[in-house]
């Protein structure tokens, strides 16, 4: 049985990968059409980020959740398994951004992704450099992450728990919920650090390619998400897509 919050965010979910289904669609078009239509950078620019609000709207939502129950952004019902699975605290990993640039820099055959196969030496050294920050950054979150897990199984906490099997209304059970709200609270800032560090990701890759280079760049990344969403919903159970609305 989902929680108030899972509710909430599950139909809010829904509703966002909906607007992003259109979004990849203008994107999808826009990308096409480039070989045919010319269209300025100003129009192109809007477009960018006007799918980078979109992209930004999400994680509004996701903050004002979690500060209610982040426990259930670590385990989402509202994501099939497959999505799941390919999760790094919370979301996609920052430097995943970088190996979808490399991928398709390298797709020549692709008429589409053709202002990126035209990147410049000075669009890839930036890009190299941001994605050295970009990986220390990660860093440090996975090993907040680390420590948090190992604070779990400490001596304390662990006596807290053996304790608090035996005592139902009493000061032990007081000082566990203590404990876990703090636990609570250090990944509720593991997993808005995670998501600074994708934001701070998309934003400068973004802001090192041509706007062109951009709608194509985030057409792939909106599809992605798409198509990884759609695979974990053929491979789910009926039991766990009856549990998932959408």
């Amino acid at each position: 049985m989902k929680t108030q919050v899972e509710e909430k965010f599950s139909e809010f979910f829904v509703n966002w990968v909906a607007k992003l289904e259109e979004h990849l669609q203008e994107l999808t078009k826009v990308s096409k059409e480039s070989t045919v239509v010319v269209r300025s950078d100003p129009e192109l620019q809007a477009l960018v980020e006007k799918v980078t609000a979109h992209l930004k709207e999400y994680y509004t939502a996701k903050w004002a959740a979690a500060h209610q129950d982040v426990v259930a952004f670590f385990c989402p019902v509202w994501l099939t398994p497959l999505e799941n699975a390919c999760s790094w605290v919370t979301g996609w990993k920052p430097s995943s951004v970088f190996r979808m640039v490399d991928s398709l820099t390298k797709s020549s055959s692709s008429q589409q992704m053709k202002s990126l196969n035209d990147m410049s030496e000075q669009q890839v050294k930036k890009l190299e450099e941001l994605r050295k920050r970009i990986k220390h950054e990660e860093d440090k979150v996975e090993r907040e992450m680390e420590r948090l897990q190992v604070a779990m199984a400490d001596r304390k906490m662990v006596e807290l728990a053996r304790l608090a099997s035996r005592i139902k209304n009493g000061e032990v059970v007081g000082q566990v919920d203590v404990s876990l709200k703090d636990t609570f609270s250090g990944l509720e800032r593991a997993m808005k650090a995670a998501d600074c560090v994708r934001l701070k990701a998309l934003k400068g890759v973004l802001d090192e390619l041509t706007p062109l280079q951009s709608v194509e760049f985030l057409a792939a990344n909106c599809k992605l998400q798409i198509q990884l969403r759609q695979m974990g919903k053929k491979k789910a159970s009926p039991s766990e897509q009856s549990n998932r609305s959408a």
